[in-house]
C-alpha cells in the first residue's frame, strides 16, 4: 500500500484519489510504495562516487599544477584555496536553488551532470598535450601553462565546484527522505542511516587517497583523473535509473523570502498585542501544505515577538481572501524562523572546532616528515598518508558505535538511538580538546629527542623518533569525529525545517569553509605576535620553534568553547510538531478487492518531546484503512 505524503490537504487529498482512480484504471491490485532501503544503491552511488572524486581530485592536486603545469608553488596554491572557498560556499546556493525551485531530486541530477563535465575538461586537459605546457622534470626554468590552458584548468574548477553545490547539500537529506524517521520506525530498525552514510564517504576518501592517488603519481595523470570521471558517470547513469523508486519532495518556495516576510510583517505588526492564547494566532492548512507535508510546526514559547507576524486584525479576521503574506503570515512560518534562530548558536560551536582541528593538515605533516617514517629498509610512509589512521578510526568507530555504543547506553537513556544529537556532538568537543593535549606532549618529545642527539639546528635532519608517536592523536581526532561530525548532520537533519533541510545541509559546509579560514586567520595572528627569535610557528625549522604552545592555545579556545556550547545545548528548544501517525494495515495476497472506498485519514496531534529526541525526520503520512 502507497505511503502518500501530501494527503493531509485539499490538494493533497485530490492527488490522492487521481491516483487511486489511475491505479484502479490500470488495474492495480496494490498500490506501489516509494522510498526504503532498496533506494540507498543508487543514491549513496552518487554521493560515494562524489566523495571519491574529489578526494582524489583534491589529495593531490597540488602535484599536478606545480609538476604537469608547471605553476610556482605560490600561484598553484592560492589557485587550490580560491577553488577550495568556492566549492565550499556553492553548496548554498544549490541549496537554495532545491528548496525553492527545483526540488532535491533535480538539483543532484543537475549538479552531478555539471561535476562530470568538470571532471572531463581536466581529463581532457591531462590527456591532450596542447592543453598543457611541456614536461619539465628537473623543475629548472621550466615553461609554465599559457593563458588558455589555465582558462581550461579554471573553467574545469568551477564547474566541480558548482556541481559539487548542487550534490553535497541535497544527497543525505534526499537519502534520509526515502525512510520512515519517526521514533517507532528508527528503533525497530536497530541501524541508524547517518552512521552509515558517513561510513560510505569515509571509504571513499580511504579509497581515493590510496588507490588514486599511487595511479597517479605512479601510471599516470590520464588514468588518475579519468578514474573518478569514469566513477561519477556511473553514479550518474545510477541515480536516474532509480528516479521511479524515490520519494520526490516538492520544493516550498523561497525558504530565505518566507523568512523575510516573517520579519517583515512582525515589524509592521509592532504595536499589535499578541493574543494571550496561542490558539487565535493564525494557521492555515492548505496554505503550508506544500512545506509541511510531514507536520506542521506547532507554536513555541520562545521569541514571542515574532508571533507579532501571525497576529490577526479585526480586519484580517473579516477578510475571507488570502493573505498578504507581507502582513500575515501563519504559526508554521513563524516557527520556522524561530527553529533557524534556535539552531545557529548550536552551528557557530562547530565553527571553532574546525579552525582548531585545521592543524592536522599542515603542521602534523611536517612534523612526520622530521620522524623516521620507515617501515623497512626500504619503504617509507608518505607524510601525507597518515590521515589514513584518522580515516579508519572514523570507519571503524562508526560500526563499534552503532554495535556496542547504542545498545548498551539505550538501557540507561531509554533513546533509540543511544543519545541525542546534542549529547553526540558534546562528547565530540571534549574528545577533540584531548587529541590537541596529546598533540602537544609529543611534540615535546620529539623536540627532547632532536635535542639529545644535537639536531636542534638540522631542520631537514631526520630525528630517531618513531613517526607513529602521531598516530594516537589521528585517532582521538577520528574518534571524536564520529562524535561531533555524524551528531552534526543528524542534528541539522531533524530540528532544520521540513522544507530547508537543504539549506541547513549546506550550512554544514558553510560552518567548514568559514572555521578553515578562521584558522588561517588564527595561524598568522599567532605568527605576528609571538616574536622572531622564539616564536610559536616555524618558517623553515621546525625544532627550534615552540608548536606545542599553539597546540595549548587551541585546546583552550576548545575549552572556551565547550563552556560555550554546554551552555547552548542546555538552553535549546527542540522544535515542536504535529504529528500524524499512519498505521498501515497489511494487504493479505489472496484477499478480495474492496468494493468500498478508504476512509479519511486521520491526525493525531502530539508535542515533541524536549528530551531524547530521535535524530531523524518527524514523519507526517496517511492512515488508511481498508473497508
Amino acid at each position: 500500500m502507497e505511503v502518500d505524503v501530501t494527503s493531509i490537504a485539499a490538494a493533497g487529498e485530490k492527488n490522492e484519489r487521481e491516483r487511486a482512480s489511475d491505479e484502479e484504471s490500470n488495474g492495480a491490485a496494490k498500490k506501489r510504495k516509494l522510498g526504503g532501503i532498496r533506494t540507498m544503491p543508487f543514491i549513496l552511488a552518487n554521493e560515494v562516487c562524489d566523495k571519491f572524486a574529489s578526494s582524489g581530485f583534491h589529495a593531490n592536486m597540488i602535484t599536478y599544477l606545480t609538476q604537469v603545469l608547471n605553476l610556482p608553488l605560490v600561484q598553484a596554491s592560492n589557485t587550490l584555496s580560491n577553488f577550495g572557498g568556492t566549492a565550499s560556499f556553492t553548496p548554498l546556493l544549490g541549496a537554495l536553488l532545491a528548496d525553492a525551485v527545483a526540488g532535491r531530486y533535480w538539483t543532484i541530477v543537475i549538479g552531478s551532470i555539471v561535476y562530470q563535465l568538470g571532471l572531463m575538461c581536466i581529463v581532457i586537459s591531462a590527456v591532450v598535450p596542447s592543453l598543457r605546457p611541456p614536461p619539465c622534470p628537473t623543475q629548472v626554468n621550466c615553461q609554465e601553462a599559457s593563458t588558455s590552458q589555465l582558462w581550461v584548468l579554471y573553467i574545469s574548477l568551477l564547474l566541480i565546484s558548482l556541481g559539487s553545490g548542487g550534490i553535497r547539500p541535497c544527497v543525505v537529506t534526499f537519502a534520509a527522505d526515502q525512510f520512515d524517521m519517526s521514533k517507532a520506525k528508527v528503533a525497530s530498525r536497530g541501524w541508524n542511516f547517518f552512521n552509515w552514510y558517513y561510513f560510505s564517504m569515509g571509504m571513499a576518501t580511504l579509497t581515493a587517497i590510496t588507490v588514486v592517488v599511487y595511479i597517479q603519481d605512479n601510471v599516470g595523470w590520464g588514468w588518475g583523473l579519468g578514474i573518478p570521471a569514469a566513477a561519477m558517470m556511473v553514479s550518474v547513469v545510477a541515480f536516474v535509473m532509480g528516479s521511479r523508486l524515490y520519494v520526490k519532495l516538492k520544493p516550498g518556495g523561497s525558504p530565505l523570502a518566507r523568512l523575510a516576510q516573517v520579519i517583515v510583517a512582525a515589524v509592521k505588526k509592532g504595536n499589535v498585542p499578541v493574543p494571550e492564547d496561542p490558539g487565535l494566532l493564525y494557521e492555515n492548512k492548505e496554505l503550508d501544505a506544500v512545506i509541511s507535508v510531514h507536520g506542521r510546526l506547532l507554536h513555541s514559547e520562545q521569541f514571542k515577538w515574532l508571533d507579532k507576524a501571525a497576529t490577526m486584525t479585526e480586519e484580517e479576521a473579516r477578510s475571507s481572501g488570502p493573505p498578504d503574506l507581507w502582513r500575515l503570515v501563519t504559526v508554521h512560518r513563524v516557527e520556522e524562523l524561530k527553529c533557524i534562530v534556535r539552531m545557529l548558536p548550536i552551528l557557530s560551536a562547530g565553527i571553532l572546532l574546525v579552525t582548531c582541528s585545521s592543524h592536522l593538515g599542515s603542521f602534523t605533516i611536517i612534523q612526520a616528515r622530521s620522524m623516521d617514517r620507515h617501515l623497512s629498509r626500504s619503504f617509507q610512509i608518505p607524510p601525507a598518508s597518515l590521515s589514513i589512521f584518522s580515516i579508519l578510526t572514523v570507519l571503524s568507530g562508526l560500526v563499534l558505535y552503532e554495535r556496542l555504543f547504542v545498545p548498551f547506553i539505550r538501557r540507561f537513556t531509554g533513546n533509540p538511538v543511544g543519545i541525542t544529537c546534542l549529547q553526540r556532538m558534546g562528547i565530540g568537543f571534549t574528545i577533540n580538546i584531548l587529541g590537541a593535549i596529546v598533540a602537544s606532549f609529543v611534540e615535546i618529545k620529539r623536540k627532547k629527542v632532536a635535542a639529545a642527539h644535537h639536531l636542534l639546528d638540522a631542520p631537514t635532519a631526520i630525528i630517531p623518533i618513531s613517526v607513529f608517536w602521531l598516530v594516537p592523536q589521528y585517532v582521538i581526532h577520528g574518534i571524536a569525529e564520529v562524535f561531533s561530525s555524524v551528531g552534526h548532520l543528524e542534528f541539522l537533519y531533524d530540528q532544520s525545517p521540513e522544507s530547508m533541510r537543504s539549506t541547513a545541509a549546506a550550512l554544514y559546509w558553510v560552518a567548514i569553509s568559514a572555521g578553515n579560514y578562521l584558522g588561517t586567520l588564527l595561524v598568522t595572528l599567532v605568527h605576528d605576535h609571538t616574536g622572531k627569535e622564539r616564536n610559536w610557528l616555524p618558517d623553515r625549522n621546525l625544532n627550534r620553534r615552540r608548536l606545542e604552545r599553539y597546540y595549548w592555545l587551541v585546546s583552550g579556545i576548545q575549552v572556551v568553547n565547550l563552556v560555550y556550547y554546554l551552555v547552548c545545548a542546555w538552553l535549546y528548544k527542540y522544535k515542536p510538531i504535529e504529528e500524524a501517525i499512519c498505521r498501515e494495515e497489511e494487504e493479505e495476497e489472496e484477499a478480495e478487492p474492496a468494493p468500498a472506498p478508504a476512509k479519511r485519514d486521520v491526525l493525531a496531534k502530539n508535542m515533541a518531546n524536549e528530551t531524547n529526541r530521535n535524530a531523524g525526520e518527524m514523519e507526517l503520512i496517511a492512515n488508511a484503512e481498508k473497508a
